[in-house]
């Protein structure tokens, strides 16, 4: 099912693409067919199948390869798009020259992704009233669908600024009437329904790590409310709320919700079951490696695409210990003022493939030639290892396992700092905002630093590295046009927001964005 734009979305109302799980774990899901949505929801079982679709829109990918992750990395100063040309997935070439046009880029894939996970929770939220099903399960469903209806429309907002706000089922004869809302209303909606979810007593504070891995919780709602203050500057709000995710000691568990800095910083790139869900992760993406995705559907697979897309092309083992790496495609390729500033970094050797010392001593080669933009240095949290490759059939190249974080501790850690800092706190030895950055600097091995703003944000550079933050942080802070207008073609106030897909403003109500030479 070709799900195209938010018109197409919307008219989804005469039909929905239902999962049922297949494992114990609760994200790790498989497709069970298509229902009538008039039809459905008549007992527990189908609701709990209606909640699984929406969790299920975390791990959209894109038939033509397009992931929020690849989009924002291409994005960065850290990362060139790479492929195998300059017009392979020219949604990460044009991220990564910024030549977007309302036409050509990423957007279509990410409203469409964004407006699929809101049309599924408002439709859940809107029978689950009517279903026959315990009355507390049936509020903890809701928080869910209200949690991560939320974190839809903070994507949404941030990408494109101006978007409509539907938070009811729309009606197939209104889809083409739907009008856009000011950002100020999207970020006040997002708060409610937040500060809902938190305030649901049926919603846990900690889940089951084996048999309900990857479901959101209080927690979870504190860290993505925490977030969406720091992005509307309510550095006092975002502090307090994100102190509740991080615990009152940096560096020691939060008893409350579970969480806790992993020891190895390199075990949080593994893809087996050590690795996902670990005691960091707040809010997980989950693929696997058992979908059986194949090539006529690469938007239906629950393999993770970065995994084959980030290494390096021909890559060829010489020496019987040089390691297992698949040979991939090339995108997303470090750059060298990445490189550069996270050499000597102790998580350098986590994040950064370095191709050209494994020719230079003889231990594998690859094709430099063969990958567009090449600089040697490749993305090695991502990149595929023979060892992972899928034991479900299908594409082999489609169905790696490796999970995605959205949000984890260490960054929490990080934003928490900024907070205090930006709200005019102490930063020095003694204060909260210098053991939070200290304790993400202690978990690689590294001393304390004084906790100003260019640490914190260095140390973000480096520890999420990659993961797909540094592009927004970039424009949050005021210092895209800087770091990217020379080098990449940046344009201060029009880059900052993607255009409304092209496609979107045909026969309907909603306006393109001042930014993009629209009226909104």
């Amino acid at each position: 099912m070709k799900r195209k734009n938010f018109k197409y979305i919307l008219a989804l109302a005469t039909g929905l693409q239902l999962f049922s799980s297949c494992s114990n774990k609760f994200l790790e899901v498989a497709p069970k067919g298509t229902f009538l949505e008039s039809n459905y929801y008549q007992n527990q079982e189908q609701a709990f199948n209606g909640l699984i679709a929406v969790y299920d829109v975390l791990g959209w990918q894109s038939n033509g390869f397009v992931t929020k992750v690849g989009v924002l990395d291409a994005a960065s100063d850290d990362h060139y798009a790479g492929g195998g040309g300059s017009s392979d997935i020219m949604a990460f070439q044009v991220m990564t020259n910024w030549t977007v046009t309302p036409a050509t880029g990423p957007q279509e894939d990410l409203w469409k992704k964004g407006f699929a996970g809101i049309f599924r929770a408002n439709t859940l939220l809107a029978k689950l009233p009517g279903v026959p099903m315990d009355d507390n399960l049936k509020k903890r469903y809701a928080a869910e669908c209200k949690l991560l209806r939320a974190f839809y429309f903070f994507d949404l907002v941030r990408f494109f600024k101006n978007i409509p706000m539907p938070l009811t089922p729309i009606a197939t004869d209104n889809m083409y009437n739907v009008l856009q809302v000011p950002p100020a209303d999207v970020y006040k909606q997002i708060e409610t329904d937040l500060k809902d979810v938190i305030a649901e007593v049926n919603l846990p504070d900690q889940v089951d790590r084996r048999s309900e891995a990857g479901r959101v919780t209080k927690g979870t709602a504190h860290a993505l409310l925490g977030k969406v203050y720091l992005y509307e500057q309510k550095w006092a709000e975002a502090a307090a709320e994100f102190k509740e995710v991080n615990g009152e000691t940096p560096g020691q568990l939060n008893a409350k919700y579970g969480y806790n800095l992993v020891p190895d910083f390199a075990t949080l790139w593994k893809s087996d079951a050590t690795a996902k869900f670990n005691s960091e992760s707040i809010l997980e993406v989950a693929f696997n490696s058992v979908s059986g995705g194949v090539w006529s559907a690469v938007g239906s697979t629950d393999g993770n695409l970065l995994n084959i897309q980030t290494g390096p092309r021909n890559y060829k083992r010489i020496a019987a210990d040089a390691p297992d790496y698949v040979s991939g495609w090339s995108f997303l390729v470090i750059t060298p003022e990445l490189f550069n500033a996270i050499h000597y970094d102790p998580r350098y050797n986590a994040t950064v493939l370095n191709m050209d010392s494994l020719v230079k001593n003889n231990i594998a080669t690859y094709d430099p030639k063969a990958g567009y933009m090449n600089t040697g240095y490749f993305l090695n949290k991502f990149a595929g290892r023979v060892s992972n490759q899928s034991k479900g059939g299908g594409a082999t190249e489609l169905n790696y396992p490796q999970n995605l974080y959205e949000i984890r501790l260490a960054d929490t850690y990080l934003m928490e700092a900024e907070a205090r800092v930006k709200a005019g706190e102490a930063s020095g030895a003694g204060s909260r905002a210098y053991a939070l950055l200290g304790a993400v600097r202690a978990r690689v091995g590294l001393g304390p630093v004084l906790a100003t703003l260019d640490n914190i944000f260095n140390e973000r550079r480096l520890e999420l590295a990659g993961e797909g933050h540094r592009f927004f942080d970039l424009v949050r802070t005021g210092k895209a046009a800087a770091v990217l207008g020379v080098s990449r073609g940046f344009v201060a106030g029009k880059n900052e927001i993607l255009p409304i897909p092209l496609l979107e403003l045909e026969n309907t109500k909603l306006e393109q964005s001042k930014e993009w030479g629209g009226t909104k």
